[in-house]
């Protein structure tokens, strides 16, 4: 290419480009426009550029050019048009690039150049548009930029740039319409000289360090379509005028301390599109603030001290998406007029002192977001307000709402966030709860809710923060929430509530305060007592009034002895034989069932309910009234036991019971009884692992992600049994019988065929190595004796 001395025009643009811009590109003395950008080319842009002296346009832009900028640019006399931007150059911008005097456009943005911007580059009288935002230039912004009066557009954001706002800007009264200056470490007070751009339209001085009020000369600016100076430390009153052109669409002071009234310019600002005031202490009554705003699409005005009442004019605003106003002290209602606004998708009216009810008319609404939170709002929730569709985030807590919590709710699908904390709800938690399966944060807390707490909540697989502190609901925790793996945060302190708590890791490190003041709350907690010794002390309870009938009872049998004595010898081996009372149970304490519960579901382990066979017992499917599902495993044989045994084996029994943990199947209960003896299980869909991968139709279902989750859940069965129980259970006896799956290929191990439960101080595995219930029936063979307990 660099032999082509006489070729003038270079389009490459927008290809695939890559290496090297060669050094003989020097040589095409007649080049009057180079387009290399939007290509892939890389390295340094080489010095011999500069000596293309009849070049006018240079665009070299969106590329990944490196190194610094050429001090040898500043040879090309004629070039108009420079394009570096959107590039990775560094280094400083050399001095030589004010010696361009014919230059109109000098754009570098989105580069990574550093140092001070060069004096220099006010001698460039010609150029109308400077972009150098989006680098690391620090120092100040040069006051010959001032001698620059051509400018229209000077951009110098996102940069280090410090000092103050040179007032010689001001000179360029005719010419600049845009000037941003947002996102730098700017100090210092507005210059009074701003006010002389006459035909200033975009003005950004977004996030800086600038202080002290906004100059009156402001309200001159008559050709304003966008005003942003958020993010300051600016004060005094807004700019009553500043809609005086009638052309202003985006107006933003946040993050400001600015006081008095809304500017009055802004009533029938009908231009208007978007409106951020919020975070200052602007006051005055907002009741007649607003007029006519048909294109405004965002109003925020939270966090000032604004009050009065809601405008029933809301209903014009057709295009309004999202309305804030709360940390005010609006009173009045709720405007039923905002039903009207139906392009509204976001209402926030929180901490403010709103009365009355919610209008009806909010549920024509397609919001994404609610809060009405911290008011003196009363009434029943509107079924039309309770089941929106596209509801994302509901916030009612704080106000004076009664009744029950409607289960309409669960409609709200796509909810993420609700909190209906601190009123006066009633009733029980409705079970359309569980349908919302996007929930993130359920906070129900402070209010009257009772009853079970309904175990649908543990369908919400998303959840991760759960209040139902301060209420006053009964019962065990249900079960299901051991499913809620997500859950971070949890409160459910100040209630009746009873039993173990789920054994998922937000419980488990829940402070005490999370869980204080309940009924008899057990499990492995701050401040709570273990499930089994809590068990066992209800069990020495219990037991006192006994102590009085075994002692009395001796007594009168010896008496009735001597007259029945005979008769009783020649019945007891027939009684022992077919007596229907089970002579030792043990049931969860969440568990009210008996043997003949299991005897009728199984139609006394009739075969057809058979489900499984093992060389010490048949497993066997029950469904209960209630529809629960079990799996019943009954010993081949009824084994005769010592006394001794059986209260080893009823305490490990206890233990067994309180394992709860999502990869271990569950173990209900046991019953030992003259004709049937059997364990109660967790009934597990699919069945073992083995059956799973011998069916041809299921086991290709079982793709690498389930695989590899099931090795997972019986890693994290094994450690908990190994770190989590006290004492430690091993289980001595994994294999793919002993892995059952449920209906989302989650494993579940069962059958501790080999288990023990293992002291914290002996290995010894030379006494009996089977944990009873968990070992083979067999193997109890000798050590369980007759205890009689009815169910």
């Amino acid at each position: 290419m660099g032999m082509l001395s006489s070729l003038s025009k270079i389009y490459l643009h927008e290809n695939y480009l890559g290496g090297l811009i060669p050094a003989s590109i020097g040589n095409l003395s007649h080049l009057f426009h180079l387009f290399l950008n939007k290509n892939e080319l890389s390295g340094e842009i080489p010095p011999e550029v500069g000596t293309l002296g009849s070049l006018g346009l240079l665009d070299l832009s969106d590329n990944n050019l490196s190194g610094v900028l050429p001090a040898s640019i500043g040879n090309l006399s004629n070039l108009n048009y420079l394009y570096l931007y959107s590039n990775k150059l560094s280094g400083f911008i050399p001095s030589e690039i004010g010696m361009l005097e014919h230059l109109y456009t000098l754009q570098l943005p989105y580069n990574n150049l550093e140092g001070t911007i060069p004096a220099s580059i006010g001698n460039l009288r010609s150029l109308t548009s400077l972009l150098l935002s989006n680098n690391n230039l620090n120092g100040t912004i040069p006051a010959s930029i001032g001698n620059m009066r051509s400018l229209t557009s000077l951009a110098l954001s996102n940069n280090n740039l410090t000092g103050t706002i040179p007032a010689s800007i001001g000179n360029l009264t005719t010419s600049l319409t845009i000037l941003i200056l947002s996102y730098n470490k700017l100090i210092g007070t507005m210059p009074a000289s701003l006010g002389n751009l006459r035909s200033l339209s975009v003005l950004s001085l977004t996030h800086n360090n600038l202080v002290g009020p906004i100059p009156p000369e402001m309200n001159n600016l008559t050709h304003l379509y966008s005003l942003q100076i958020p993010s300051n430390r600016l004060f005094g009153n807004l700019p009553q005028d500043v809609c005086l052109g009638g052309l202003l669409a985006f107006f933003s002071a946040f993050d400001n301390y600015f006081t008095g009234p809304i500017p009055k310019s802004l009533k029938n600002c009908s231009s208007l599109l978007r409106l951020r005031l919020e975070r200052n202490q602007l006051s005055g009554n907002i009741s007649g603030a607003f007029g006519t705003h048909p294109h405004l699409n965002y109003m925020d005005l939270s966090d000032n001290e604004l009050h009065g009442e809601l405008s029933w004019a809301w209903e014009q605003f057709n295009n309004l998406s999202a309305l804030k106003i709360s940390g005010n002290k609006i009173t009045g209602e709720i405007p039923a007029a905002l039903g009207k606004a139906t392009h509204l998708q976001v209402l926030d009216l929180s901490s403010n002192q709103l009365v009355g009810g919610i209008p009806k008319e909010l549920g024509n609404l397609k919001l994404i977001e609610l809060a009405l939170n911290d008011n003196k709002l009363s009434g029943d929730i509107p079924f039309n307000v309770a089941s929106l569709s596209d509801l994302e985030r509901l916030g009612l807590a704080a106000n004076n709402f009664s009744a029950t919590i409607l289960k309409q709710l669960g409609k709200c699908s796509k909810l993420i966030f609700l909190n209906m904390s601190k009123n006066r709800f009633a009733g029980s938690i409705p079970a359309e709860m569980g349908s919302l399966q996007s929930l993130q944060s359920l906070d129900l807390g402070w209010n009257s809710l009772m009853g079970d707490i309904t175990p649908e909540i543990g369908q919400l697989q998303r959840l991760e923060v759960l209040d139902l502190s301060h209420n006053m609901l009964s019962g065990l925790i249900p079960t299901s929430f051991s499913r809620l793996q997500s859950l971070t945060r949890v409160d459910v302190s100040y209630n009746k509530l009873e039993g173990p708590i789920p054994d998922i890791k937000a419980f488990r490190e829940a402070p005490f305060e999370a869980i204080r003041n309940n009924k008899n709350l057990c499990g492995n907690a701050t401040g709570l007592e273990a499930c089994a010794a809590l068990m066992k002390n209800k069990i020495v309870h219990n037991k006192a009034p006994k102590v009085v009938i075994f002692t009395v009872i001796p007594l009168l049998g010896s008496l009735l002895g001597l007259i029945v004595g005979f008769f009783i010898f020649l019945q007891s081996r027939r009684n022992k034989r077919l007596m229907e009372t089970p002579q030792s149970v043990r049931w969860c304490p969440d568990w009210e069932l008996c043997y003949a519960d299991i005897i009728e579901a199984t139609e006394e382990f009739n075969s057809r309910y058979c489900i499984g066979t093992g060389g010490y017992g048949v497993v066997y499917k029950a469904v209960l009234p209630s529809e629960q599902v079990l799996a019943v495993k009954k010993f081949h044989q009824t084994p005769e036991v010592e006394m001794t045994s059986l209260k080893a084996f009823r305490s490990e029994i206890d233990v067994l019971m309180g394992i709860r943990h999502r990869n271990i199947v569950k173990l209900y209960g046991f019953c030992f009884h003259a004709k049937h003896s059997f364990l109660v299980y967790e009934f597990v869909e699919r069945g073992s692992l083995r059956k799973v991968l011998n069916d041809e139709e299921q086991a290709v279902k079982m793709d690498w992600d389930k695989r590899l989750n099931l090795i997972k859940g019986v890693a994290n069965a094994l450690s908990y049994m190994h770190h989590d129980c006290s004492p430690p259970i091993i289980h001595r006896d994994i294999s793919s019988n002993n892995v059952l799956l449920d209906s989302e290929y989650e494993a579940h191990v069962s059958d501790f065929g080999t288990a023990r439960l293992l002291m914290p101080d002996s290995s010894n595995w030379t006494s009996f190595a089977g944990t009873f219930g968990y070992t083979a029936p067999g193997m109890i063979h000798q050590a369980i004796p007759e205890v009689v307990k009815a169910c």
